[in-house]
């Protein structure tokens, strides 16, 4: 029989696949028992993300003039359910981004995303702790989490602070792990390089490892803690090696936020990037009023790997990118 007559077949082993219905059902049991709402938000989009580390994917729709937007984060409509007064939501949704393939990475891919009423980020970094033991149990045993500050992960694995170093000492320590740093990028795309290729394969080899506290620069949606320098009320979560999870204390100041969302579009503008729409729904719903709250965004595919030891997505999904 010819390759070609297999094709149609899924890239996920029917084992495979019940395990991951298993966990899902798991997961949403794990939800219930908190009280915590299952929400769904369109896919569709008037507004793209701003970010300049991501690319949405772009579609025309007949009979709506412009261009409409593929989700890559339920994460604005699902904050204008918040400022409703819905209270605390969660959603797995497909979700896209442009030019996200590899190992890790799919333009098309599941995420699972929460928000907790009167949680900051050290206490959802403690539900998400709760969550990933209860996926990942009784197969695997995981050492406590560990936490880090940004700035700590870097000086311990990169060997070089972040908060210190002259661009041209951080160009350097990038080469010397063998990263090799463009002229025209800026700083916090030289530390990203850092973070991708030298720190993340690193981290949480025993256990879940928070890494916390990032640089203002990198806020993104989170809002900002007191100190010198100031930084974010942002983490991420790492597990052998593998970013699965970036959470936020959620900003709720509509100017800041509308700054940050200009900071970004004039990053987009100087890189060349393709200028979307300010979420303007977004923007009204934080002046109506966003409930104190935190919110995390869980790559449930990159979980479902780690749990079932995959060595890439493709395994644990029915059908990958290449054979959709």
């Amino acid at each position: 029989m010819s390759v070609e007559s297999w094709g149609w077949r899924p890239d996920a082993a029917h084992a495979v696949l019940r395990r991951r219905a298993a966990l899902l059902a798991r997961l949403r049991e794990f939800f219930a028992s908190r009280a915590v709402l299952e929400v769904e938000t369109p896919i569709l989009s008037a507004a793209g993300v701003s970010d300049p580390q991501i690319e949405s994917l772009r579609t025309q729709v007949r009979g709506l003039h412009g261009t409409s937007y593929l989700s890559s984060s339920p994460e604005f409509p699902m904050k204008r359910l918040l400022a409703s007064g819905i209270g605390d939501i969660y959603q797995l949704c497909k979700v896209f981004r442009d030019g996200e393939i590899g190992r890790w990475h799919s333009p098309e891919f599941s995420l699972l995303e929460w928000y907790r009423l009167g949680f900051d980020d050290e206490a959802l970094m403690g539900e998400v702790d709760a969550l990933v033991r209860e996926l990942l149990s009784p197969e695997r045993a995981l050492a406590p989490a560990e936490r880090l500050t940004y700035a700590e992960s870097i000086r311990r694995h990169a060997g070089i602070d972040p908060d210190l170093c002259t661009d041209a000492e951080l160009d350097r320590a990038a080469e010397a792990h063998g990263v090799a740093c463009q002229a025209g990028l800026d700083r916090d795309a030289k530390l990203d390089l850092l973070m991708g290729f030298v720190v993340g394969p690193r981290l949480g080899a025993a256990g879940p490892c928070f890494i916390c506290d990032y640089p203002a620069s990198q806020a993104s949606l989170a809002r900002l803690k007191p100190g010198s320098p100031r930084v974010a009320a942002r983490f991420e979560l790492y597990l052998d090696g593998i970013e699965l999870a970036n959470g936020f204390h959620e900003l709720a100041d509509t100017a800041e936020q509308r700054r940050r969302f200009l900071r970004d579009l004039a990053t987009r503008q100087e890189r060349g990037q393709h200028q979307p729409p300010i979420d303007e729904h977004l923007l009204s719903a934080l002046a109506a009023g966003l409930p104190d709250c935190a919110g995390v965004a869980l790559g449930f595919d990159r979980l479902v790997a780690i749990a079932l030891r995959a060595t890439r997505l493709s395994e644990v999904m029915s059908f990958s990118i290449d054979n959709a």
